[in-house]
């Protein structure tokens, strides 16, 4: 679940992307305050517009929203008193974590791309094909996990390229909307920053 607040351009209106991946044209249910989305194939709820958002939930946030407990507690609420019957199951674990590339190979069918595996503190490595060029086996980055969605609205999910599988990207600064002091490429973390770390977009 992602949620989206801005007042000033959008009104009173709290957007809820429950699939990040969906992006055909969502059929329409108004339901008291909320507008209901579904997809126009499988009839499945894909999102939500709740108006009159700050009568139901409290947010701080312009743009993006941080979801806490508090505030997925909050919208379940405005759910049912709008006899909206759906059961949120919100993933709060954060999606832009700290990786070390244990393993850089060479793409089997791109000269410029590379396979790494990447310790995201969770057991099994995750492999993510990487197209920077001076990503390396050692190094801590910051990896946007799948489900992720990155500054610039792109939703980050499982993929093929080139025939490789890839689940999550490795990061560079102008990606992740940083300043990039010189870097080029990726954005390289310091040497003692923990695999699984959360990595805060707003420091």
């Amino acid at each position: 679940m992602h949620a989206f607040y801005n007042k000033e351009h959008l009104g009173d209106v709290l957007l809820i992307q429950l699939d990040p991946t969906y992006e055909g044209e969502p059929v329409i249910e108004k339901v008291g305050d909320v507008t209901i989305l579904r997809s126009e194939q499988s009839k499945e709820i894909v999102g939500f517009n709740l108006f009159n958002a700050s009568t139901y939930v409290e947010v701080k946030d312009d743009g993006k929203v941080q979801l806490t407990e508090e505030i997925v507690e909050s919208v379940q609420e405005a759910l049912t008193k709008n006899s909206v019957d759906y059961t949120l199951e919100v993933d709060l674990s954060p999606k832009f974590v700290v990786g070390h590339v244990l393993k850089k190979e060479k793409h089997p069918n791109a000269d410029k791309l590379s396979v790494c595996q990447v310790d995201l503190g969770e057991g099994e490595p995750v492999q993510i094909v990487c197209g920077a060029a001076n990503v390396d086996a050692g190094q801590n980055v910051v990896v946007a996990k799948v489900g992720a969605v990155m500054p610039s609205g792109m939703a980050i999910r499982d993929a093929q390229l080139r025939g490789v599988d890839s689940s999550g990207m490795i990061c560079s600064a102008s990606e992740l909307d940083l300043p990039s002091d010189g870097q080029k490429g990726i954005l390289v973390l310091e040497e003692d920053r923990q695999p699984g770390e959360p990595f805060d977009l707003n420091k």
